[in-house]
């Protein structure tokens, strides 16, 4: 295991922010990543673990040591009944994994295709998209405790999760490093093709016979229509989260703004689409000095080229307090600011 030091992580997150780190390792096992907790020149060294960067801001050099977490590996755990439980090491790139199951003929990650970042991020954020999330399809993970030097196990009521949220953002933030993800997936199909433009995206390609590839081959024409590529435009997909308000401050705006879409949940809230909210005050496509907001996506900010963190930031809190003065609606951040 090598350690860098002074090391630029321009190529290491998607809004290629030109910044550095003090020290930078990449780890591979658990035997790397116990070596590093235990060298004796980083015992108190502030430690930031390192993904795809797909959805992390830097706003200035990072004055630590960033470990960049490459745990590589994919098998199948057991079988019972319609099930497949598969683990997959927390350093596998995400899209590469839901590929791997498609190809096994595994359904249930399907409508989280081309969704960036690798597989130890998922259960963090609790990824979702097309009515599917994280918490659908996962059993367990393993996680070493970064003070306690210790492997844990957590199981689906241990993780917390909620809209982009787990114990590991929150209650257990900058405690662990996750190992591995194990999911729940399907041998026979559970389609999901009602949310969104997934099943006009079908009809448009002239599917015949529904499949698991079909439905993934729709969300990556969907998305890759919607949202810049970050390996040619700077960004970290969508940069707010959709907010989630009362059903009596929705009952007050829908008389104002009788187009705004919603989406009710169980609990009798309403969650309005943040990237609409944006649009409507005038952010989509944009341009403010070096970032602005994408033509196609008001929700994703981007980078046109030399834009800074602090830049990009400030951008991001420009575009929140417009979405509270019109609308009443405080918008957050889902991508992490260092």
């Amino acid at each position: 295991m090598i350690i860098y030091d002074d090391y630029s992580l321009k190529s290491l997150n998607t809004f290629h922010i030109d910044v550095t780190c003090r020290h930078y390792t990449e780890v591979k096992s658990v035997d790397d990543i116990a070596e590093i907790l235990s060298h004796p020149g980083f015992e108190d060294t502030d430690k930031l673990i390192l993904g795809g960067g797909s959805n992390i801001l830097f706003t200035k050099n990072y004055d630590g040591i960033i470990i960049k977490n490459s745990i590589p590996g994919i098998e199948i755990i057991k079988e019972i009944d319609d099930n497949v439980y598969v683990k997959a090491s927390a350093g596998v790139v995400w899209h590469q994994f839901v590929l791997w199951c498609i190809a096994h003929n595994l359904s249930g990650l399907e409508n989280l295709s081309l969704i960036p970042g690798q597989v130890g991020a998922a259960p963090m954020q609790n990824i979702g998209a097309y009515g599917v999330e994280i918490k659908d399809v996962f059993e367990s993970l393993s996680a070493y405790h970064i003070t306690e030097k210790a492997i844990h196990h957590f199981q689906l009521n241990d993780c917390a999760f909620g809209y982009r949220e787990s114990v590991f953002k929150n209650k257990f933030r900058n405690q662990y490093i996750i190992l591995d993800v194990t999911f729940r997936l399907n041998k026979t199909p559970v389609f999901h093709v009602n949310y969104g433009d997934i099943r006009n995206t079908l009809e448009q390609m002239m599917i015949q016979e529904l499949s698991i590839k079909a439905v993934s081959d729709a969300v990556i024409s969907i998305r890759s229509s919607k949202l810049p590529d970050p390996a040619v435009l700077g960004n970290a997909g969508s940069f707010f989260k959709n907010p989630v308000i009362s059903k009596h401050q929705f009952d007050q705006l829908i008389t104002v703004y009788p187009l705004m879409p919603n989406y009710p949940q169980q609990q009798g809230d309403v969650k309005i689409p943040a990237g609409w909210l944006i649009e409507q005050c005038g952010w989509k496509g944009k341009v403010v000095g070096n970032t602005g907001s994408h033509k196609s996506q008001a929700l994703v900010l981007v980078n046109y080229g030399n834009a800074t963190g602090p830049e990009i930031y400030r951008l991001a809190l420009d575009i929140q307090q417009s979405v509270k003065e019109k609308f009443g609606i405080l918008i957050e951040p889902e991508v992490n600011l260092v």
